[in-house]
């Protein structure tokens, strides 16, 4: 008799047991793909940052290139490059919205002396509250 009483008294889980379990556990894995999602629009916003940069290096590279006249180079000449390539169009392929607001402007007010341009890199950025960031880099040239 004492075996038939230990075997009523341990009869496993209900199913309202089963139900809430699977419940907690459907929460947590909603949880988790959220995560990942939010990881995922992370990880490409700090993709188009960097390319953000690689856009304002190139800029700074052709502005570089145009220099070895020993004069500040001109930014409408520096724009297309050496490989004829214009700057807008090298780079609106890879930023949504990047040539709309995007420039270059000199800070050297036709001083001799000084050599500055501002670069302000700027594009649409849909996923991520539909905000429109910008990257301003100030870049000195030395004059030969």
């Amino acid at each position: 008799m004492m075996r038939a009483e230990r075997f009523h008294t341990s009869r496993g889980f209900s199913l309202i047991e089963a139900l809430i379990a699977l419940l907690v556990l459907s929460i947590g894995m909603l949880g988790a793909a959220a995560m990942q999602l939010n990881a995922l629009q992370s990880a490409h916003i700090a993709y188009q940052r960097s390319i953000a940069t690689l856009a304002a290096q190139d800029a700074q590279e052709r502005l570089w290139a145009q220099i070895a006249g020993g004069t500040c180079p001109n930014w409408s000449d520096a724009r297309e490059g050496n490989n004829g390539i214009d700057w807008y169009d090298a780079w609106s392929g890879y930023l949504p919205g990047f040539s709309d607001s995007s420039d270059v402007d000199s800070e050297s007010n036709g001083s001799s002396s000084e050599c500055g341009f501002t670069i302000t890199i700027s594009w649409d950025e849909p996923r991520a509250s539909g905000e429109k960031p910008e990257f301003i880099y100030h870049v000195r040239l030395p004059q030969l």
